[in-house]
């Protein structure tokens, strides 16, 4: 899909992450704009899992970041040769493709070796004082014949008409006496390939040397008695239909690209990183480089210049505006809208675009809102994920961030998707413990979102239980997730917010600084990194707001 454009939720997300994507995803491509596809950077949970099978969806295509890659800048439609092809062939590539190298593959498309216009230049105009390197074809009388477009009169041995030789080019343009010996003295008759015309007595003499192979140029026809004395003395015929000078040059062409390629060729993955390949390229002096994927297949070509090329992915953030909370390597996107209902922590973008932060109670509720306004009838599947977004992050209407227009969209949907809000909600919200299945890592990471306040960074997750015994069952386990998960993304503290959906109150543990804990005002439960909330369950609208202004007063 050409340009496509990923709409993604924050990282490990929660319901509403995962059902707005998809809900706008949706509305888009109603439009008429088919570019959009929902997206996620995170693992699902029980109560995802238990909505999408419900309105039997998918979960969004898992991209666990969107760094430029080499996949991104790499030529895909590659024009390669076989290790038995000729440099006739090489060099016809080059030319009609106007590329300055070739990879040189076997038959399972494996690299073998890279041949550049520079090595091929090095072949065929060596130094004049290498007389024999300028004479020099390793190829088969097979190839030499097909690279000519000759006929084939007599071939010595032909079953070894496929083998690779090192033979020598000679012009016959000299007189018979001299031919002889200066061709018998500098080069094995049993290497040689003379070149001559309608000479039939350079003909007969290269034939009685015993030379390897004769090309009889200019298209002449051979007469019967020369091709019988070639067949007695075991020596090979050819006819070209170039002149000499061509003859002799494509001769050298058919030269099997394997015997001059080089070998030692680094490969990258299309997947490695665009960033980590610049660093690496230049200590690797080469013209291009191969792409092979898993199986060492090639797949695609880069050369340095490649690199330099702008290449950035579209992105939609929704349900958060800030760069630590997006998907990993959101820095180097495009970020072409943001739809979202959380505090202001936007990044700066080089253009003016599409910002929609509205106070409301769910991400969905604004989708919902764009559908209404767009005059756009969601389907059955579509209505129930935005109604399922709406009920988890606004604890089914009774959470403070809830508004009027949550209400209202609520109450809209339920026709569209054809089940009332209560049985949803009640789908929802018995859908599982997160705690009793998934481990305390997962628990911790399941709706974790990070912040930053001034120079400090912290993270603050949350999840949602009915009552508070099983998270009293697991208290040591997770608390030591928790610590992990803070020293490993080296935070000044790390929050995690339990809240029993039915009494509308909540446990927070905090593990970090002791200075936040410290100055905590709620009452502590029997650990002192452990606080009772009453009336708390938002951690949008209650507790990033007292954790913010908390930091403040300590660094006060």
């Amino acid at each position: 899909m050409k340009d496509v454009i990923y709409i993604f939720g924050h990282k490990n997300p929660d319901a509403d992450a995962i059902c707005a994507p998809i809900a706008y995803a949706y509305l888009k491509n109603k439009l008429g704009d088919h570019r959009y596809v929902a997206a996620r950077c995170g693992n699902s949970n029980p109560r995802i899992d238990a909505i999408l099978q419900r309105f039997r969806t998918p979960l969004p295509v898992f991209i666990s970041d969107i760094y430029p890659r080499i996949v991104d800048t790499m030529v895909k439609n590659v024009h390669s040769v076989l290790q038995d092809d000729t440099c006739y062939k090489a060099l016809k590539i080059i030319d009609q493709h106007d590329v300055r190298s070739v990879p040189v593959i076997n038959q399972k498309k494996e690299i073998n070796g890279l041949l550049s216009i520079f090595q091929l230049g090095e072949f065929f105009m060596p130094k004049l004082s290498e007389e024999r390197r300028m004479r020099l074809v390793r190829s088969s009388l097979s190839s030499i014949a097909e690279s000519l477009e000759g006929e084939i009169h007599y071939i010595n041995n032909p079953d070894k008409m496929y083998r690779i030789e090192e033979l020598y080019v000679r012009i016959c343009a000299m007189s018979t006496d001299s031919f002889g010996e200066n061709s018998h003295n500098t080069i094995p008759a049993k290497q040689s390939i003379i070149v001559v015309g309608n000479r039939e007595d350079i003909q007969e003499k290269a034939i009685r040397m015993g030379v390897r192979l004769l090309v009889i140029t200019g298209g002449f026809t051979i007469k019967s008695n020369i091709i019988d004395m070639a067949k007695e003395n075991e020596v090979s015929i050819i006819s070209s239909p170039h002149d000499t000078a061509t003859t002799s040059w494509v001769i050298r062409t058919a030269t099997v690209v394997n015997t001059i390629s080089s070998k030692e060729v680094t490969c990258f993955s299309p997947l490695e990183r665009l960033d980590q390949v610049r660093k690496k390229v230049t200590t690797i002096d080469s013209i291009s480089y191969p792409v092979i994927d898993s199986k060492g297949t090639l797949v695609g070509m880069f050369s340095k210049s490649d690199l330099l090329k702008p290449v950035s992915k579209k992105i939609v953030m929704i349900d958060h505006n800030e760069l630590g909370q997006a998907v990993d390597g959101a820095e180097t996107a495009e970020i072409i809208e943001v739809i979202d209902h959380h505090r202001l922590g936007n990044p700066p973008s080089e253009y003016p675009i599409y910002f929609k932060n509205l106070p409301w109670g769910s991400s969905c509720s604004i989708v919902a809102d764009m559908y209404q306004k767009q005059n756009v009838r969601p389907s059955e599947s579509v209505a129930g994920l935005m109604m399922s977004g709406i009920i988890s992050d606004t604890l089914f209407l009774q959470s403070p961030t809830t508004t009027e227009k949550d209400c209202e969209l609520l109450l809209w949907l339920e026709d569209y998707a054809k089940i009332s809000s209560k049985d949803l909600a009640e789908l929802i919200f018995s859908s599982g413990s997160i705690i009793l299945s998934a481990s305390p890592e997962k628990v911790i990471e399941s709706d974790c979102k990070q912040y930053q306040e001034g120079d400090l960074k912290y993270s603050a997750a949350q999840i949602e239980e009915i009552g508070f015994d099983n998270f009293n069952k697991n208290r040591t386990l997770l608390v030591d997730a928790l610590e992990k998960y803070r020293t490993h993304h080296q935070l000044y503290f790390s929050a995690l917010l339990v809240t029993d959906i039915n009494r509308q109150d909540s446990l927070l543990v905090i593990c970090g600084d002791p200075s936040v804990s410290q100055n905590i005002k709620y009452p502590s439960t029997d650990a002192d990194h452990i606080f009772y909330l009453k009336n708390i369950v938002s951690r949008k609208k209650q507790l990033i707001p007292y954790l913010t202004s908390l930091i403040k007063s300590i660094d006060a």
